[in-house]
């Protein structure tokens, strides 16, 4: 392995999220930080070198995104997720997150109706309350130690004429489930039928172990290009999320009309220069560092999945298909759900997502960002396992 992801990276005093408001959002000072979606490996050595020449060599000034970006991110997705785009259909965003606020806007008006999963990454929720929308829950179902559409609660909701959105996280943050292709091509055929709008957020889509395989809805029939909005990123899989660069891919082109006129309107379409040169060496010339990262995440996954076998057996877990998110049951504590993510922090010492965030169906859960050398997972681990154990002993 030419990058060494073993090596430990001091970031504490960098204004890092996760390391520099560890004590505003936990209560305590050192405690071990592996809540938030950002990864503890140095980014790509292709992607350090093009930013350093950047600055280097040229004047920073208002950019445009080039021609060989287009073409990088073309490539990428063929070779990838069997997705064919032209430059027509690649929109830019500052992030997904972004994007998701301009869908609602676009398909949707005060008052109607968004479909998420519950439990499901918490900004769906928050973006589609504070637009003034409905927020309508599918609970996802537990079956064989994985997460499953509950696809007659997802018709029903879907046949409201409020209904307008259905906003889906690919792979599932914070389960870590693939969506197999059975199940994407149904949800994309019932939202198309039902003349919703499916917006499926792929930020983890490169980040999936072998014997899965992800797949992009808007791959499976040319029917749903009329319904299927893709929202990606490279930040989560190049470990950049300060860049603030993220793409949507659109085909209709009244639905490409609908979005750029939102964009317009609050001027979320502009991407800073440092975006597009970081993606782009990271989606042309980093594929070998992200093919050791895979290889490196699946050993910490084995690690983090034994350990739970072993020390902390009565512990359910769901083992991640995609994603570097571990998402285990606490409920075995007995403790209150609005009282977990404290005391985790102040007995195991440890920064972790606590599952109620996520929905109500997230209730008791805990999420364990295991994208860290070893030597840290392995002490996170333990810090996890002193919090049983400090309540089993009593």
């Amino acid at each position: 392995m030419k990058n060494n992801f073993d090596k430990i990276i001091d970031r504490a005093g960098t204004n890092s999220v996760k390391w520099d408001l560890r004590e505003h959002l936990f209560n305590e000072k050192n405690i071990l930080p592996m809540w938030v979606a950002d990864m503890d490996f140095e980014n790509p050595p292709a992607v350090r070198r093009e930013l350093k020449n950047f600055v280097k060599n040229t004047i920073i000034g208002y950019a445009i995104p080039p021609y060989e970006f287009y073409e990088a991110i073309m490539n990428w997705q063929r070779e990838r997720h069997q997705m064919e785009l032209t430059k027509e259909n690649i929109l830019f965003s500052p992030g997904v997150v972004s994007s998701i606020g301009v869908m609602i806007q676009a398909f949707s008006k005060p008052g109607d109706k968004v479909i998420i999963h519950d439990p499901v990454y918490p900004p769906f929720t928050n973006l589609v309350k504070v637009n003034h929308r409905e927020v309508v829950r599918s609970a996802l179902k537990v079956e064989k130690g994985q997460y499953h559409m509950d696809f007659n609660d997802i018709e029903e909701n879907l046949q409201d004429e409020k209904a307008k959105l259905f906003i889906l996280s690919n792979p599932h943050n914070p389960g870590g489930r693939v969506w197999s292709k059975e199940e994407m091509y149904r949800l994309a055929e019932l939202c198309h039928d039902n003349d919703v709008i499916l917006v499926s957020d792929e930020i983890h889509g490169d980040l999936v172990y072998p014997s899965q395989e992800m797949v992009s809805p808007v791959t499976l029939d040319e029917r749903f290009k009329q319904t299927v909005v893709t929202l990606t990123s490279v930040t989560k899989t190049f470990n950049l999320a300060g860049i603030k660069n993220s793409m949507i891919f659109v085909y209709d082109e009244k639905m490409i009309e609908q979005i750029k006129e939102i964009q317009s309107q609050t001027e979320q379409s502009g991407v800073n220069t440092f975006g597009y040169v970081a993606a782009q060496a990271a989606l042309s010339n980093s594929q070998e560092w992200h093919a050791e990262l895979l290889d490196y995440l699946e050993n910490n996954r084995k690690i983090v999945c034994d350990f739970f076998d072993r020390e902390l057996p009565e512990v359910f877990y769901m083992k991640p298909e995609g994603t570097y998110l571990f998402w285990f049951d606490a409920s075995s504590l007995g403790i209150k759900d609005a009282d977990l993510k404290d005391i985790f922090a102040k007995i195991g010492k440890i920064g972790l997502n606590d599952g109620k965030s996520y929905g109500p169906n997230g209730d008791q859960y805990m999420r364990f960002n295991f994208a860290a050398p070893q030597s840290m997972v392995e002490d996170g681990l333990e810090r996890i396992k002193k919090v049983f154990d400090h309540y089993q002993s009593r």
